[in-house]
C-alpha cells in the first residue's frame, strides 16, 4: 500500500520522547563453584604456613618376645606456605553524574560500586583456578598466591614435556591430547591410595560433555513421568568413588570451551584464607575534586592442605 501524501512519519519528526527502560540487564556470570564448594578461613598474616604430615608405610610388624626396645621418630611434619595476593576495583563518578535522572538506577555510585563487588569475586576465582607464578612480591612488585594449578605434585595426568608447579614457578603446560577414562582413572586411584577421598571433577564446557561419554554415562534415561531426557550426567561413579562433575566458567580455557584441565578434588582439604578484615573490604577515598571514588579490594590466598588427596589431569585438548 502506498503511504499518503504529506504523511508526517516517524522518521522525520522532531521532538518525540525516547523510550528509555527503567531496566539494565547483564547477564555476566558471577558464580563461582571453587570458591562456594571449598571452606572460607580468616589468616593473620601476608605469608601463611601449615603442616603436613603422613603415616609411615605399613608393614609386616612382628616382635621378639622380650626383645629389647629400639626407638624412632615417626614421620616428621612438612611445612608449606602461600602468600595473599589483594585483587582490587576502583570507580570514579562526578557529583552531576551521580544525582541527574538516570534510567535503571538512581545512584551511578551506588550501581558501579555493586558491579565492582562482582567483578572481584570473579577475578579471585579466576586466580585461584589460574596458572600464575607464585611471586613473593617487594616494594615494586604485586605479590601473587599459588593457584590451584600448582600445587598439585602427587597425582597428576601431564602431556609430554609436562612439569609440576612449585612454591616458585607456575606448572609447565605440556602437549594436549584428549581426555580418555584411561588417562584420568589413574589419578583417581592415585588420589585414593594416598589417603584422600576426591569426590569432585571440576572442568570446563568442553570436558564436562567428554566425561558425559565416558562408559559410566553411556546409559541415558528417559523419565516418563517427567517428561525428561537425560543426556548427560551429573556423576560419575569409577572404581574408587563416586565424582560430583561441576563445570566452572574459570578452569583455564573454559571461557572459549577449550578447557585444559579436570581438577580432581577432595574439598575439605582446601580453603580460601582471607587476610583478617579484608575479605571484601570498601575502602574510604578522600574527596578531592567535584567526584566521589570509590574502592573495593580483597586480600586472600589459597590454602592447600594437603594437595595428595586431591589430583590433576592437565594439558587436555
Amino acid at each position: 500500500m502506498a503511504i499518503i501524501a504529506n504523511t508526517l512519519l516517524t522518521f522525520s519528526a522532531i521532538g518525540n520522547r525516547e523510550s528509555l527502560l527503567d531496566k539494565i540487564s547483564n547477564i555476566s556470570p558471577v558464580d563461582t563453584p571453587f570458591q562456594s564448594m571449598i571452606d572460607e578461613t580468616t589468616v593473620d598474616a601476608t605469608l601463611v604456613e601449615w603442616q603436613t604430615q603422613s603415616l609411615a608405610a605399613a608393614a609386616a610388624n612382628a616382635q621378639l618376645q622380650g626383645d629389647e626396645f629400639t626407638f624412632a621418630s615417626a614421620n616428621l611434619t612438612t611445612r608449606v606456605s602461600n602468600r595473599t595476593q589483594i585483587s582490587r576495583k576502583t570507580v570514579i563518578v562526578s557529583g552531576t553524574q551521580d544525582v541527574v535522572n538516570k534510567a535503571g538506577r538512581e545512584r551511578e555510585m551506588v550501581l558501579q560500586m555493586s558491579i565492582m563487588r562482582d567483578e572481584i569475586k570473579r577475578d579471585k576465582e579466576f586466580v585461584l583456578c589460574s596458572n600464575q607464578a607464585p611471586v613473593t612480591g617487594n616494594s615494586t612488585t604485586a605479590p601473587q598466591l599459588r593457584p590451584l594449578c600448582g600445587w598439585y605434585a602427587t597425582n597428576t595426568s601431564r602431556g609430554a614435556g609436562g612439569a609440576n608447579g612449585t612454591s616458585s614457578a607456575a606448572a609447565t603446560d605440556g602437549t594436549q591430547r584428549t581426555l580418555t577414562e584411561a588417562i584420568m582413572t589413574p589419578v583417581l586411584s592415585a588420589a585414593w591410595t594416598s589417603g584422600g577421598t576426591p569426590n569432585l571433577l571440576l572442568t570446563g564446557p568442553k570436558q564436562r560433555g567428554v566425561i558425559s561419554s565416558f562408559t559410566g554415562g553411556a546409559t541415558k534415561f528417559y523419565s516418563i513421568e517427567d517428561k525428561k531426557l537425560s543426556a548427560t550426567i551429573s556423576v560419575y561413579e569409577g572404581d574408587f568413588g563416586v565424582y560430583k562433575i561441576l563445570a566452572s566458567r574459570f578452569v583455564r580455557g573454559a571461557a572459549t570451551a577449550a578447557d585444559r584441565e579436570v581438577h580432581v578434588l577432595d574439598p575439605k582439604l582446601w580453603a580460601v584464607g582471607h587476610l583478617k578484615g579484608r575479605k571484601m573490604k570498601t575502602v574510604d577515598v578522600a574527596v578531592t575534586g567535584d567526584s566521589e571514588k570509590g574502592v573495593i579490594l580483597s586480600e586472600y590466598t589459597l590454602l592447600s592442605y594437603n594437595e595428595a588427596g586431591s589430583g590433576i589431569v592437565a594439558d587436555l585438548t
